[in-house]
């Protein structure tokens, strides 16, 4: 029997990417890389009795330079890879020069330099076998963005630049492996708590996402080729408009918020 093609997702210990992780062991064996290892234990025992499926775990702090050289290495050399999930990540909230250098500086370690870096091991790795994909999950703060999240949007906005980037190289040589942003907009993940803020005071329920709904809208674009995913017909509204919009008056919505947190 041949052996399956391995699924690597990042940030795989909840939210989005344990979702991502749910929805793959269908198909694929899977690497799943977070920090918290119980966490990521007791999915893959959980995916390993539901789909007798392969699932190994790694820990590992993205941030950190010898972690992701290990991480970037496993990639490399993983026969069988075929997609990977861009996922880790995190917010924060209040004036730039107000909040913790440190915690800006790590997430920009981890959306970018470690995005880049694992993007650049997966299509080295796939692009010779003319193959597979990558899944870069960005936000709707790419396109819209807010007075307390400048880190973070600017982080997503170069996450859609570089995933478009990637498509033009990939389209100019004609290869079919894949590439896609995902931008979803609030979604009922842990996100809001690790930054301790209440879901309620940033939106109201209909507008929150389930992280089923984003993963399949995620994959379904995957499959068919679509560069840009933006689950939800609310928040594709909102993008199409504020990117139509001249930028005094796209300036002037964004400013009329409060400051308050990121989206995801």
């Amino acid at each position: 029997m041949l052996a399956r093609t391995v699924a690597v997702i990042t940030g795989a210990s909840s939210g989005i990417g344990a979702m991502f992780a749910r929805k793959l062991a269908t198909q694929h064996d899977l690497l799943l890389i977070a920090r918290r290892r119980d966490r990521l234990d007791a999915l893959a025992a959980e995916l390993t009795a539901q789909h007798r499926s392969v699932v190994n775990v790694l820990t590992a702090d993205l941030c950190s330079e010898t972690d992701l050289a290990l991480v970037v290495a496993r990639i490399a050399c993983e026969n069988n890879l075929t997609l990977l999930v861009n996922n880790a990540g995190f917010g924060s909230e209040g004036l730039f020069w107000q909040s913790d250098l440190q915690t800006q500086d790590r997430m920009h370690r981890l959306h970018i330099t470690a995005t880049l870096r694992l993007s650049h091991a997966a299509l080295r790795n796939l692009v010779p076998r003319n193959t597979g994909g990558l899944i870069n999950v960005a936000s709707i703060a790419a396109f819209v963005r807010r007075a307390g999240t400048v880190g973070y949007a600017a982080t997503k906005a170069w996450m859609t630049a570089f995933t478009e980037g990637l498509y033009l190289d990939l389209k100019s040589i004609q290869s079919e492996v894949k590439v896609q942003a995902l931008c979803p907009g609030f979604t009922k993940t842990e996100f809001h708590d690790t930054i301790s803020v209440k879901r309620h005071k940033l939106a109201p329920p209909f507008l929150y996402l389930r992280p089923e709904y984003v993963v399949e809208k995620s994959l379904q674009g995957f499959a068919s080729g679509k560069l840009f995913v933006v689950p939800g017909w609310r928040y594709r509204a909102l993008v199409s408009l504020i990117s139509k919009l001249p930028t005094p008056l796209r300036l002037t919505i964004e400013s009329a918020g409060s400051t308050r947190p990121s989206t995801r």
